[in-house]
C-alpha cells in the first residue's frame, strides 16, 4: 500500500526531484511549495495533491497544518524541505528574523500542529540540513534572531544547525511514539535556493560556470528520496544526520542536549505553543 509523504519546498530542486522519484516508486506524494504556479506544475504531471504555504507567514503554515490534518488520515513521512539564505537582516509580518523562521520555526511549528498524526502513523521526519551547520554557524541561543550579531552566511549555518538541533530533540521525546527523525546535507545543488540572497553566495548558486560544478537536482533529491524510502533503524539511524547516505560529522554542538531542550521550549514560546 502506498506511503503519504509529505514534501515542503517541493515546487522546485531537490524537493521537486524527491517528488517524482517517490512518485515512480509508488508512493503517494504531497506536494507543498510556496508559489502556486511551480508547485502545480511539479504536481500536476505525476497526479499528486499539492497545498500552498509561504514559511515567511505562519499564519500560512497553521493553515497548511489544518489541511493536511483534515485531507489525510495518515502521514508517514514529513519532509521539511523548504528553505533558503538571504541578504541583509530581515523581520517577517511575525516578527522574526526571516533565514530563521522559514528555515527552523515554521517547520517546528508545522511538526509540533501535525504530532498526534505523525505519531499515529510512525512517521519520519527528515529534515533538509547542510553543511553549512559545521562550516559557518555562530549559534548563540541567546541571539537566536541575530540581533546582536548578523550576516547572511551565520544566519544560515545558525538555521541548518538548529534543523539537526531539533531533528536530535525530537528524537529523543518522541521516539518512543514511533516517531523516528532524521537530517541530512543534500550538497551543493544547482538550485534557486540562494536567489533571495547577495553576494558570494547569489554569485555562486546564479553563476553558469559555478553551477556546472555543483551536484544536480536530481542526485540531491535522491538523498531525501533514500531517506523517506528507508526503514529507520535499518537503512538509517534515528536522530543522526547524513551526507551521501552516511552518517556524517556537524557541528559538535548538535550533540548538546541541553542545548536542544532549550531551542525546542524557546521555539515552542515564540509561536505560542
Amino acid at each position: 500500500m502506498p506511503r503519504t509523504i509529505v514534501i515542503t519546498g517541493a515546487s522546485d530542486g531537490i524537493g521537486a526531484a524527491a517528488a517524482g522519484q517517490l512518485h515512480d516508486a509508488g508512493e503517494r506524494v504531497v506536494v507543498v511549495g510556496r508559489d502556486p504556479g511551480k508547485t502545480r506544475a511539479v504536481a500536476e504531471p505525476i497526479g499528486a495533491p499539492w497545498h500552498i504555504a509561504d514559511f515567511s507567514d505562519l499564519a500560512q503554515v497553521r493553515q497548511l497544518a489544518a489541511d493536511l490534518l483534515e485531507t489525510y488520515p495518515r502521514i508517514d513521512v514529513l519532509a521539511h524541505n523548504a528553505g533558503g539564505i538571504f541578504g541583509e537582516r530581515t523581520l517577517t509580518g511575525d516578527g522574526f528574523e526571516i533565514t530563521f523562521q522559514v528555515n527552523h520555526l515554521a517547520p517546528f511549528l508545522l511538526t509540533a500542529l501535525l504530532h498526534p498524526r505523525l505519531a499515529e502513523s510512525g512517521a519520519s521526519v527528515i529534515q533538509t540540513s547542510s553543511v553549512a551547520a559545521r562550516r559557518f554557524a555562530r549559534f548563540d541561543i541567546d541571539d537566536l534572531q541575530a540581533q546582536r550579531h548578523y550576516s547572511a552566511s551565520a544566519a544560515y549555518g545558525n538555521a541548518k544547525l538548529a534543523n539537526v538541533l531539533f531533528t536530535k530533540e525530537l528524537q529523543r521525546r518522541w521516539g518512543s511514539e514511533g516517531v523516528n527523525a532524521v537530517a541530512f546535507h543534500p550538497g551543493a545543488v544547482a538550485t534557486s535556493f540562494a536567489a533571495a540572497s547577495s553576494g558570494a553566495w547569489r554569485f555562486v548558486y546564479t553563476n553558469p560556470v559555478t553551477k556546472r560544478l555543483m551536484t544536480s537536482a536530481e542526485t540531491g533529491g535522491s538523498r531525501l528520496t533514500w531517506l523517506a524510502l528507508g526503514t529507520p533503524g535499518v537503512d538509517w539511524q534515528p536522530g543522526q544526520y547524513y551526507e551521501r547516505n552516511r552518517v556524517a560529522r556537524t557541528s559538535t554542538l548538535a550533540d548538546d542536549p541541553m542545548l536542544g531542550r532549550a531551542l525546542w521550549e524557546r521555539s515552542a514560546e515564540m509561536v505560542g505553543l
